[in-house]
């Protein structure tokens, strides 16, 4: 049986320099950085890069958008630690793959984004990711935003997106053998 650890916070809180400084901490050179973002315009791959830059290059890493539990039982061989950032682009990915906008971000909507199979296509993945670390002998770390305690967004992708990574939380948050809730760079321990 694996450990889950469930980082939070909001935007640029910390939670990325935390997590990596417990990935070194718990697995040296023997961890795998799992990298949900995808480089679809210049600031994502400069913001892409600053982090590839902060992780030891003896690092392994695996970038996939979706899917990331079925790629972490082929490929985790001989890794101690798994670091998972993040859970927030892997919402947004699944959510923009099924509803939104193709090509042009100011475009309509290609679907519901509160269709409920996309939600129940998120639990489903991230309920996989649980099972994964149940059954397998490995640290992983999860990185999340915290995005229940701003505004309401005005629109409906963003209600949509809001209300599915609030539920991917959640699970994560029930699962996990330790939360950690990052503000301005503080760590609190909520579980």
């Amino acid at each position: 049986m694996g450990r889950l650890t469930f980082i939070l916070g909001g935007a640029r809180s910390g939670k990325s320099t935390y997590a990596e400084e417990k990935a070194r901490e718990l697995g040296g050179d023997s961890v795998l950085y799992v990298a949900t973002s995808e480089s679809k315009d210049d600031e994502m791959h400069q913001r892409i890069e600053k982090h590839r830059t902060s992780r030891l290059s003896t690092w392994k890493t695996l970038e996939i958008p979706t899917g990331v539990a079925r790629a972490l039982l082929a490929k985790r061989r001989g890794t101690k630690v798994v670091l998972l950032d993040c859970v927030t682009f892997l919402v947004a990915n699944h959510l923009m793959q099924a509803a939104g906008p193709q090509g042009d971000a100011f475009a309509e909507l290609s679907g519901d984004p509160f269709d409920t199979h996309i939600e129940a296509k998120v639990v489903e993945e991230i309920e996989a990711l649980v099972a994964y670390v149940q059954e397998q002998r490995v640290e992983v770390i999860v990185v999340s935003n915290e995005v229940g305690l701003g505004v309401v967004p005005p629109y409906e992708l963003g209600r949509a997106y809001r209300d599915i990574l609030g539920r991917a939380n959640q699970i994560l948050a029930r699962h996990a053998d330790e939360v950690v809730l990052l503000v301005a760079g503080i760590p609190m321990k909520v579980k």
